[in-house]
């Protein structure tokens, strides 16, 4: 699913991954969840079990990719996403290791100026956010490499392009062709493709309320 029309200030690709629980539930329930929080979908990917890369022995992950559009600021976008796993009582207590919830920022592209009345009418332009900060690095370090991020983000927008420096880009569904085949010729990492997402499932009207931002602290 893509819907490319956004008059919000920012778009943001967000992975989200689950092997504890019943994982597939888990990530519908957070896409839901996501959008009650000031975010709007724009395009979702199927879920996929992914092997485990890193960190002890394991459960696979069921991963998803979504795009969604907003006018939170990144790190207003970072807390809205560690509040849902939260939600989910999201630990990090391993590096690597299992988990109910985790939700990554992989890339924010930001909206350019729009031209100066009575200007010709041009395309929006997007711009994407670079930023070397580790509490979000931008984008997200190890995208590149990572099949359960690529392959799902693919299928949720063909024509994505993922920011490698401020004046390079690659197209998303080369870079998941490039590292799938890798992985397989390297035996690990094997991403499977499960099922579509339910649409009753990811509509915010139905999703469990969050708990309030004092309970999410505590």
């Amino acid at each position: 699913m893509t819907n490319m029309s956004i008059p919000e200030k920012y778009r943001a690709v967000l992975a989200l991954g689950s092997n504890l629980g019943d994982s597939e539930d888990i990530i519908e329930e957070a896409v839901a969840q996501l959008q009650t929080l000031d975010m709007r979908l724009i395009a979702l990917s199927g879920l996929y079990a992914t092997a485990p890369v890193g960190g002890p022995e394991q459960p696979d992950y069921i991963n998803a990719v979504i795009e969604v559009a907003t006018d939170l600021d990144p790190y207003e976008l970072l807390a809205a996403c560690h509040r849902v796993e939260q939600a989910h009582r999201r630990t990090r207590e391993v590096r690597w290791g299992p988990r109910t919830l985790d939700i990554d920022i992989i890339a924010i592209e930001q909206r350019m100026p729009e031209p100066a009345e009575g200007a010709e009418e041009i395309e929006t332009q997007w711009e994407p956010l670079l930023s070397t900060d580790p509490v979000l690095t931008l984008p997200h370090p190890r995208a590149r490499e990572r099949a359960f991020v690529l392959v799902p983000w693919a299928e949720a927008n063909p024509q994505a392009l993922l920011p490698i420096s401020p004046d390079r880009k690659v197209a998303v569904v080369h870079q998941a062709y490039v590292v799938s085949r890798a992985d397989e010729a390297a035996g690990q990492n094997a991403v499977t493709d499960l099922r579509g997402m339910c649409d009753a499932c990811i509509d915010p009207a139905y999703a469990e309320p969050l708990p309030s931002l004092d309970s999410a602290e505590e």
